[in-house]
């Protein structure tokens, strides 16, 4: 055979083998987007299978775990913050906002199918959830889907109580055939895998597994305390004890056995004097049933943000050399949807220390120990100390803002001191799209809005 011959069969060969790597590329991917996955035969030959615990039927899609995400509360001890946003929407940590890190938490545990409960001023949650995509819960099998009150065929009702919001969905937990429920709150700052929570939950078999923290016992009264044996299950539930007999405070995270939570709610939902919450309801009827329960004893950080101060603490948890919270460990990355902003400026003669400051941000001033969320402009001669600025704030020469977190588009005014000190500890609260005066002095620990600006504003 000549030389030309040989090229002809060496081509062939190739463009062959070629084929056939693309071909699998072709099955490998369309196997990613039809829930299956590929394996290999003994002899090396590839096959399609579905995924463990996510066989379909026509109607069913098969999961082994879903998220239920309580996220309609009004957040009222806020104050301001929550009066046009659900808690779960407001502004934290720059970039973030609050519903950020459950999500995360679930997409880093595994989890893609979430029900996002919304009740008390849905549109702006809503609009930033949208189709999912920046925590990866774009997909037409799982994602995630927003849940509403809605009117049914026979009633329509807003949401009673926590465990009243899951029971209106018992129809999105049937659409998966779940095995098993997580029920999450909005409002909580932390990372925890969820899947670590799971496997313990199926090694006891319990019927429900409730998360713990560990808190200090002259604080455990602040709390629902969970009282259990030696060997983790608990026997008892106290909605904050005056004496409590141990520290192990509820996370308001549980796992259920699916089953076990539509008997309890459906039997919740036709009793007339129950608060349809589980915390004052369920858990203590599953206990009363002697129903097998147990903690999971959660060791990392976790706030509840559910005050000012305690949004106020969390965001500075953030900073320093060894933050208490750390965002930025890769191997779990908070997730958020992206805004379009420019990178931030730092112009000549601006101090800027131990902050965050995001993308957007323009700062001629000085900027200490806060944290500034995006488009933040801080003019030559202001100063930001120990305080939360968020999104598109303007903080005007010669003010002072120091102890308070201003509220998104806010304007303060040439020469004004917001959170001077007048005795107090608090943390001073300005309102959204407030146009602070030149030279107005707002103490420690005030709220302002439009209802009590008084002469403060323009």
């Amino acid at each position: 055979m000549n030389l030309m011959g040989l090229k002809y069969i060496a081509v062939t060969a190739i463009y062959a083998a070629a084929t056939i790597i693309y071909m699998e590329t072709i099955v490998i991917y369309y196997g990613s987007i039809t829930d299956t996955v590929i394996t290999e035969t003994s002899g090396g030959d590839r096959v399609a299978q579905q995924k463990l615990g996510q066989t379909r039927s026509d109607n069913v899609i098969k999961k082994e775990m879903i998220a239920m995400l309580l996220a309609g509360g009004q957040g009222s001890r806020l104050g301001v913050l929550t009066s046009k946003v659900a808690k779960p929407a407001v502004a934290f940590g720059g970039k973030y906002r609050i519903i950020d890190f459950p999500m995360s938490n679930c997409v880093n545990s595994g989890i893609d199918t979430v029900g996002v409960l919304t009740q008390y001023q849905p549109l702006v949650l809503n609009e930033y959830i949208g189709n999912g995509q920046p925590w990866d819960l774009d997909r037409t099998r799982g994602g995630v889907m927003v849940l509403p009150p809605y009117q049914g065929k026979k009633s329509s009702d807003w949401y009673k109580g926590t465990a009243n919001a899951i029971y209106q969905n018992l129809n999105f937990i049937e659409r998966y055939d779940a095995d098993y429920v997580l029920v999450l709150s909005g409002d909580h700052i932390y990372k925890m895998n969820y899947s670590k929570m799971l496997a313990a939950h199926k090694a006891t078999n319990a019927d429900c597994t409730i998360a713990v923290l560990e808190v200090p016992m002259d604080q455990a009264s602040r709390f629902g305390i969970l009282n259990t044996n030696p060997d983790g299950t608990i026997y008892e539930f106290e909605e904050k004890p005056k004496k409590p007999k141990s520290n192990k405070a509820s996370m308001g995270i549980y796992i259920f056995k699916a089953d076990v939570l539509k008997k309890y709610l459906t039997e919740d939902d036709s009793d007339e004097s129950s608060s349809n919450d589980f915390g004052k309801n369920i858990i203590p009827k599953m206990l009363g049933d002697g129903k097998k329960m147990c903690a999971y004893l959660f060791e990392g950080y976790w706030k509840d943000v559910g005050t000012i101060k305690s949004l106020w603490e969390a965001n500075m948890d953030l900073l320093g050399d060894n933050p208490a919270f750390d965002l930025y460990d890769r191997s779990w990355r908070i997730f958020y949807r992206h805004s379009a902003e420019p990178p931030q400026k730092l112009y000549a003669g601006s101090v800027v220390e131990n902050s965050m400051v995001t993308e957007g941000c323009k700062i001629h001033g000085t900027v200490k120990d806060s944290v500034l969320s995006e488009g933040v402009i801080v003019e030559a001669g202001a100063t930001v100390i120990n305080s939360v600025v968020m999104r598109g704030a303007h903080i005007c020469s010669g003010a002072t803002v120091e102890y308070s977190i201003i509220d998104q588009n806010s304007v303060i005014g040439e020469g004004a001191h917001i959170g001077a000190c007048n005795g107090s500890d608090g943390i001073t609260v300005i309102a959204e799209e407030l146009n602070i005066k030149p030279n107005a002095v707002i103490g420690r620990g005030e709220m302002i809005d439009d209802a009590n600006a008084g002469d403060y504003i323009n």
